[in-house]
């Protein structure tokens, strides 16, 4: 039986009802009221993101720009590959990459060298957050643009050491892990 088949044999739950619970600046966070396949209800949590992109910045040297910056989510500093989130829900994820390679580490690349790697839902139990992961080359330094909120340090790493800090627990954050593994994978 072919993996069509069998999600075509699967009852899947359908949303009744979505309540807004929460209109936030990054995210909206929903009640949704779902019919499960057994004819009962429950409520699912939903958190509603506008989309991101991400960028490996590769230095001519092979080593790999990476942004430190404090997340209060899990309160700490964290190490991670540049990225952000949509100026608008319709903006292209390639455009969002180039600035956000230029305001977070201070590089600029050339259309042509920012090529797309991956997309990745970064919590399907409860969110839609997708986020396109591109690698950039042939940077030229201009100088970092950061947001007023934004107090972002810039490091180079050969990918060597970063897939050891992943797997010594210092690089913790899903779109990084990823993104460098599949850049390992597929690119150096």
């Amino acid at each position: 039986m072919s993996k069509e088949t069998d999600n075509e044999a699967l009852q899947r739950p359908e949303r009744i009802d979505r309540n807004l619970i929460h209109n936030g600046s990054i995210v909206d966070f929903y009640a949704d009221t779902m019919q499960l396949p057994d004819g009962g209800t429950e409520i699912f949590d939903f958190i509603r993101h506008k989309g991101a992109a991400a960028v490996i910045p590769v230095m001519d040297d092979g080593r790999i720009l990476m942004v430190r910056q404090y997340r209060n989510a899990v309160d700490q500093y964290t190490l991670e590959i540049p990225a952000g989130g949509l100026a608008t829900p319709d903006e292209q994820t390639h455009i969002c990459a180039y600035r956000e390679l230029e305001e977070e580490t201070g590089y600029h690349a050339a259309k042509e060298d920012v090529v797309f790697l991956l997309t990745m839902y970064t919590t399907v139990a409860f969110c839609n957050e997708k986020i396109d992961i591109y690698v950039a080359r042939n940077l030229e330094k201009t100088g970092q643009h950061l947001d007023d909120d934004e107090y972002i340090d810039v490091y180079a790493y050969t990918i060597e050491e970063l897939t050891k800090m992943i797997k010594d627990g210092r690089i913790v954050d899903g779109k990084t892990i990823a993104g460098l593994m599949t850049y390992r994978a597929t690119l150096c």
